[in-house]
């Protein structure tokens, strides 16, 4: 958010433009130009102090000298969900879900039933079904790979095999 920043730093600093301009990575005529107001942008300024992008001794520090650039902190954490979040799957290809975990377990099966729901998005109770050939669509089933059909990508299917891999040996 390389605008929102400069806007941010534009409003609360007194840095100047060409310190602003080399922070964010934009051309100094378009940090001009957000100063000026030429640029129709109704974007709110995002923080970087807040965002432990810098502090605000490194402001004054390059408020003082002219000719200093902003040094971002190396050591920025972000944190992330401890939870993923769910995977959504269009409604046009939640029908497909059957055929992918017939695939899965026709050819990988002793892939667990936890890496099959967290790869295609679906329930420990489908997957049973059509293990069992209980589910009401068995007779249909067409067993296709989950990555073709769209319900996930090749790179994670490729990690939870790889994953399986290394249980084995």
């Amino acid at each position: 958010m390389p605008k929102a920043t400069a806007i941010w730093l534009l409003e609360n600093t007194s840095l100047t433009f060409a310190q602003i301009a080399r922070f964010c990575g934009l051309h100094l005529l378009e940090i001009e130009s957000l100063a000026d107001g030429d640029v129709d942008t109704r974007m709110a300024g995002f923080d970087p102090i807040m965002s432990s992008q810098l502090t605000m001794d490194e402001i004054k520090r390059c408020e003082r000298d002219p000719d200093a650039s902003l040094q971002l902190r190396h050591n920025v954490y972000f944190e992330r969900n401890k939870k993923p979040a769910r995977k959504y799957t269009p409604l046009a290809k939640r029908q497909d879900k059957p055929d992918a975990i017939a695939w899965i377990l026709r050819y990988y099966p002793e892939m667990s039933e936890r890496d099959i729901c967290a790869l295609i998005g679906t329930t420990k109770t489908t997957i049973r079904a059509i293990k069992e050939k209980t589910h009401r669509n068995t007779a249909t089933l067409s067993p296709r790979s989950p990555v073709t059909l769209g319900l996930c990508l090749e790179s994670e299917l490729e990690f939870v095999l790889a994953k399986l891999a290394r249980s084995k040996s």
